[in-house]
């Protein structure tokens, strides 16, 4: 079995609801002889981390979890997660509009675009590649115009591509809206259950790697 395989099912979101986790770095920090410091980072992504321990749960909500985590045979398969605080190209509080990121700029060749989400902070910014957009959720415009999907354009959502059929002209801003997830797998192949009655139980840890894909 090929430990590099992924489903493309979702982690029951109403259960995941309430999870802890986010991004993580890995930055080498060297203190030299005259106190200054110098850092490297050394991932050029960062590699979310997430804590999906369950709390006091309704039994049926336990039985989904243990068979999800069955079906994926502990750390073998990855799966997509939604990460309840980062989840949609916009502010939370917005609603997803084509124009939302920027993706480049047409040059009347390129058929293929990757999705992504820039984060910018004062004069920084970080952009991250959208591996797993949400079916159905995606919305694309060239020039700030609509597009419609499998009219103009057809989306990849294993890889988080936009294929035109056209190339879209010189110059003109390609820009998309969409929720996504995460790819991850469970970072543990052991799933402690605790039946505390015979209306609840309770799985107080279970911890959850994003994958590169």
């Amino acid at each position: 079995e090929c430990n590099m395989a992924f489903h493309e099912i979702q982690f029951p979101p109403k259960i995941s609801f309430g999870s802890a986790g986010g991004p993580e770095l890995k930055t080498d920090v060297v203190t030299l002889a005259s106190g200054h410091e110098e850092r490297n980072s050394l991932w050029s992504q960062p590699r979310r981390r997430y804590d999906a321990g369950l709390g006091l749960r309704a039994l049926d909500d336990v039985a989904q979890v243990l068979a999800f985590f069955e079906a994926r045979r502990g750390r073998l398969y990855g799966f997509r997660w939604k990460d309840w605080g980062d989840f949609r190209s916009c502010l939370p509080s917005q609603t997803i509009d084509a124009t939302d990121q920027f993706l480049g700029l047409g040059d009347g060749d390129r058929h293929v675009w990757a999705l992504q989400k820039t984060y910018i902070s004062g004069p920084a910014q970080h952009s991250r590649p959208i591996t797993k957009p949400v079916l159905g959720s995606l919305l694309v415009a060239i020039g700030g115009d609509l597009q419609t999907e499998n009219v103009h354009f057809a989306v990849d959502y294993t890889r988080g591509e936009i294929r035109f059929d056209t190339p879209p002209p010189q110059g003109l801003e390609i820009t998309a809206g969409f929720e996504f997830d995460v790819p991850v797998r469970f970072d543990t192949d052991y799933l402690p259950l605790s039946i505390e009655s015979f209306n609840a139980g309770q799985i107080p840890s279970i911890a959850i790697q994003e994958v590169r894909v």
